[in-house]
This record gives structure tokens, C-alpha cells and sequence, in this order.
């Protein structure tokens, strides 16, 4: 993986463009700057709680006992959470096939996550264990895939049944390009307990795999309509690995994850409403053989994603012993 993060960060200083590193590096900073920020208000909170082995005796111990709960040993349980966090997603190819029009692909295109701006990076799970490791998480991810529109891009084959240019600025072509509302992900992961590091610090690992149901908004430059609407786009999988930190019913925790969602959208041109109608109108003309009237567009959004979320869990809390 560091090969592979340090190859991308070579090919972007080769393409002479440290504006574009620096930018990612001030957005990545500023959001783990907020993250600990979370984390050293919620430290406070975990101080709190009582812990497990503390010198106590006496009346002292049981006024104490009484007085707050004891911390429960993971187990069985369900937890409810969201999270927020910040994505870098790589660069990648865009390709855009309509018969006879258009079948030309757009190489190393540049996408911005903006976690922070509206609709900003967002998801919830329900998770659920029981006594032993293996657990199941139900996941929903809304993050962002905003292509920059104002980079010189590399371009080859046809455009309005034309040769392509082989070097043009991106909105030169596309008006509008983007997952913005947003790059939705749904995931069903199975989830597994490592040994944990404290009585409340529980490291865990994760795999899983869903749909992709992104908000596709995109626009050819030349072209009379736009598509917008939700949408089945593909597969999605995700691997993750992240700590819980534990107090009697809460649970923080920080988490890395990395996604990897090949998309295939159909360029309906319609203007779409709310999701379900949405994927009601895709499912129909999947079931109709309808071609999408301005051809296909593929790409893939591979991203690292770091997050810091809280749940509550619905376990009851266990007396120390």
C-alpha cells in the first residue's frame, strides 16, 4: 500500500502540479486536526467512567459502584453510530461511449472529496456481536467525487464523432462531473475482534461488500440536458481496520477504511427527483432494453477514508467483577 501511495504522490509532482498535493495534504491535515479535536473532548467524558482495577475498598467502593456504571466486557450486543471523517479519492479515467457519437476517455482525471462543505462526508451503521469475535456490520457511507474541472487533462478517441484533443482543461468537455449528492456506498462487512490493547481499547478489522447508489451529476458541454439523479452504479468493496474505545454504553472509535467502487453510469439526461423513483425509472429501463439516450460512463473511485464516529450500544451494563 505505501508503494502504491507513493507512486501516486510521484506521478502528481511529475505532472508538475504541487498546488494540487498541497491542497489535498491542507484538506487531509485540517480534517485530522478536527478529528483530534473530537477525540480530546470526548477524553474527558471517557475519564469519567470507572475503571477497571481501581483502588477502591470499602464504602468507598460501593458508593462508587453505585453511583456509576461499570464498564462491560465486549460481548453480546448491537450498537447504533455515525461517523464523519475525510476521503482522498485517486485520480482515474473517465470514458464516456455513445454509438456513433462519442467513445473517448479522459485520462487521470483530478476528484475532491470536500468532507467539510455541504453535503459534507456523513455515514451511520448498526453493528451487531455476539459472544464470541465475529460480528456484522450493516454500513452507509455518503461521501463526495467532484472532478476539477479546471485541469488540462489527457484525452483520446472520438468526441462528436470527431477526434478527441489530445490535451484539453476538463471543462472544455464536461460541464458537469461529479458524485456530489453524493458518492453513496452500502455495505454489508463481517467484522472481527483482535485482542484488545486495554479494558477499553478494542481494535477490529473488517471486509465487506455492496452497491454503489451515487447522486450522478454530469453534463457534456455541448450537449442540450444533463443527467441527474440517483443511480445503481456498480459494486463496492471495502476492507477496514479501526480501535473502539469503550465507556459503559458509548463507544468511540477511530477507523480506517479503503474502498474500491468501479462505476458504470447510464447518461439518462433526466432530471431525477427522490431516490427510490430514481432507481424505480433505471430498473425500468434496465428491464425495457432502453439505451440511455447520451451513452455510458465508466470510471472507478478508489479511495482511503479516515473517520471518527460514536455509537451507543444496547448491551446492558455488567458489573465488574
Amino acid at each position: 500500500m505505501r508503494a502504491f501511495a507513493g507512486s501516486v504522490w510521484t506521478s502528481e509532482l511529475s505532472r508538475g502540479t504541487p498546488s494540487r498535493v498541497r491542497g489535498t495534504a491542507l484538506e487531509t491535515f485540517s480534517a485530522l486536526l478536527a478529528m483530534a479535536a473530537m477525540v480530546a473532548f470526548a477524553i474527558p467524558i471517557v475519564t469519567e467512567q470507572t475503571t477497571e482495577g481501581s483502588p477502591t475498598d470499602g464504602a468507598a467502593a460501593q458508593a462508587q459502584g453505585s453511583a456509576r456504571p461499570a464498564l462491560a466486557s465486549p460481548g453480546r450486543e448491537l450498537m447504533f453510530a455515525g461517523y464523519s471523517g475525510v476521503p482522498y479519492t485517486y485520480p482515474s479515467d473517465v470514458t464516456v461511449i455513445k454509438p456513433g457519437v462519442h467513445d473517448f476517455t479522459a485520462h487521470d482525471v483530478a476528484w475532491d472529496g470536500k468532507p467539510f462543505v455541504n453535503p459534507i462526508y456523513y455515514g451511520a451503521r448498526i453493528v451487531g456481536f455476539g459472544n464470541g469475535p465475529l460480528g456484522t456490520m450493516l454500513d452507509f457511507t455518503h461521501s463526495k467525487a467532484l472532478a476539477r474541472l479546471n485541469e488540462d487533462v489527457t484525452f483520446n478517441g472520438t468526441l462528436d464523432g470527431a477526434p478527441a484533443p489530445e490535451r484539453a482543461v476538463l471543462r472544455d468537455i464536461f460541464s458537469k462531473l461529479e458524485a456530489s449528492h453524493g458518492h453513496n456506498m452500502l455495505t454489508l462487512n463481517g467484522l472481527f475482534r483482535l485482542p484488545r490493547f486495554s479494558v477499553r481499547l478494542q481494535p477490529y478489522v473488517g471486509l465487506g461488500a455492496g452497491v454503489s447508489l451515487p447522486h450522478s451529476e454530469v453534463r457534456l458541454t455541448k450537449a442540450d440536458s444533463r443527467t441527474y439523479e440517483y443511480q445503481v452504479a456498480g459494486f463496492v468493496g471495502q476492507a477496514l481496520f479501526g480501535i473502539e474505545l469503550r465507556t459503559a454504553r458509548m463507544s468511540y472509535f477511530l477507523e480506517y477504511k479503503f474502498t474500491y467502487a468501479p462505476y458504470e453510469m447510464p447518461l439518462s439526461e433526466r432530471e431525477g427527483t427522490l431516490l427510490p423513483i430514481d432507481l424505480w425509472n433505471q430498473f425500468r429501463d434496465w428491464l425495457s432494453g432502453t439505451e440511455p439516450p447520451g451513452g455510458r460512463l465508466t470510471t472507478s473511485y478508489v479511495s482511503h477514508q479516515g473517520i471518527f464516529g460514536l455509537g451507543v450500544r444496547t448491551a446492558p451494563a455488567a458489573a465488574a467483577p
